[in-house]
């Protein structure tokens, strides 16, 4: 059932854009596809897999896309926290699509526009291209290395910190659960004496 559903959809469509053409309607495609390498031809091959690594990593439904949630995350592991109202705003500058999360080539064209100098000085997005960027030309790989690595040291330092937190809240669980259990002792061995 679903095929056909899927194959009368995809006709529907046709039908309608063979309609608009003849009405003499420009049609615009629905779907796009970017060669990143070609469009944007400012970064160099490199710079583009670095950046790709870096949306990956912050891509943690792995989906090809970061959404709100991804985004506040990311900025809150790199050390620049945004409020609710920010992320939003900072997802609608370069969300071209209108589906309110952020693509690969979306998230490239935050860094065309902070070398281009159009992001405003204190804005999220300023804040996470300057918190990302890494011009292996200048550190090397070796440092670029180091880079990253530094960064994956303060995840864990971060998760370690989460940890505790939940090894505490377990501990508390633990010692309610021992005091209920001492005052149920309590009550059945007191009502021994009350008979």
């Amino acid at each position: 059932m679903a095929a056909t559903e899927e194959l009368s959809g995809i006709l529907m469509r046709r039908q309608a854009i063979n309609d608009k053409l003849e009405e003499g309607v420009e049609v615009k495609p629905k779907y796009k596809i970017v060669n990143v390498y070609t469009e944007f031809h400012e970064f160099s091959r490199k710079e583009i897999k670095q950046y790709e690594d870096t949306f990956n990593k912050f891509d943690e439904g792995k989906d090809g896309y970061l959404d709100l949630n991804e985004v506040k995350r990311m900025m809150e592991r790199l050390g620049a926290p945004q409020t609710h109202l920010g992320l939003k705003a900072m997802i609608a500058e370069v969300d071209e699509d209108g589906d309110n999360k952020i693509s690969f080539r979306e998230f490239l064209l935050i860094y065309r526009k902070a070398r281009a100098g159009e992001l405003e000085t204190d804005s999220g997005l300023e804040a996470l291209a300057r918190l990302t960027e890494i011009n292996v030309d200048q550190v090397g790989v070796n440092g670029a290395k180091n880079f990253f690595e530094a960064k994956i040291e303060e995840l864990a330092k971060t998760n370690k910190f989460h940890n505790e937190i939940i090894q505490e809240q377990e501990e508390k669980r633990r010692e309610a659960e021992e005091k209920a259990l001492r005052k149920q002792r309590f009550k059945e061995k007191s009502a021994v004496f009350q008979q």
